[in-house]
């Protein structure tokens, strides 16, 4: 369609979500009008006078989060003197992931972590038996505002939107991506963020050599997990969406 509409002579604008751009948007590049991206730098992958720095559309619920706090450690039944770890491994959930969480459940219960393990709908029957006061295991949330809310850290893939709301979290992230994703893009989203220092990042191939040494580390340095939380909010862009409805009106017609 879009092409289409380049060859009539009508103006278009696409957006690339992640911070490697996707064949389908690399093609659409040479005729579009505006190219809105997610990451900046982007000029070795599109021409540069087309770009604009917008970031990716997340929900208005939530900036502010933490404010939820107390409605949160209610929702999810948590105790407010333990550190919260929140784990998300997508709506179907992430298989390495979850084996990595199931592994390390004596380690987070010496460490004195409580969990909020958002497992996925294919793999909840398999985890549910590890629910207990300390790990409450769900298939899905449906109010991310307040896991966001009472999470002192959080264990996350690297897909384009997943990153752009946890910048707008802002708490400190262990990034682990999907190596199983088109041209590695996870990787590479995840490694723009900690190259700046705003996350942690462990390839799936290095988590049983590096994930308890960076997580009782990382819980080992206060100081450490606020200056993460800081970095990725900075990176954060929370009106992406009206920057990108901007760019729109600004192609249309003005008669």
């Amino acid at each position: 369609m879009l092409k289409a509409a380049t060859r009539a002579g009508l103006p278009s604008l696409i957006q690339e979500q992640n911070s490697h751009a996707g064949i389908t948007n690399k093609w659409l590049s040479k005729g579009a009008s505006k190219i809105c991206v997610a990451y900046p730098g982007m000029e070795s992958q599109f021409p540069a006078e087309k770009i604009v720095y917008t970031g990716n559309p997340v929900r208005s619920d939530l900036i502010g989060v933490s404010e939820n706090k107390h409605a949160g450690l209610a929702h999810f039944k948590l105790d407010e003197q333990k550190t919260t770890l929140l784990v998300l491994g997508g709506s179907l959930g992430a298989a390495r992931v979850n084996q990595l969480i199931m592994d390390n459940l004596g380690l987070f219960d010496k460490l004195g972590i409580q969990l909020i393990w958002q497992c996925g709908k294919g793999y909840y029957e398999s985890y549910r038996q590890y629910d207990s006061t300390s790990v409450r295991v769900v298939a899905f949330i449906d109010r991310m505002d307040l896991a966001y809310s009472v999470a002192d850290l959080i264990i996350s893939r690297s897909g384009a939107l997943s990153v752009s709301e946890l910048c707008l979290v802002g708490k400190p992230v262990i990034f682990i991506p999907s190596p199983n994703v088109a041209e590695d893009h996870q990787t590479k989203n995840a490694k723009s963020i900690a190259e700046q220092g705003g996350a942690i990042l462990i390839p799936e191939s290095e988590l049983e050599a590096q994930f308890a040494q960076k997580l009782g580390s990382l819980l080992s340095d206060a100081g450490g997990m606020k200056a993460l939380g800081k970095k990725i909010k900075a990176l954060s862009r929370p009106n992406a969406t009206s920057d990108i409805v901007d760019e729109v009106v600004k192609l249309l017609p003005t008669e």
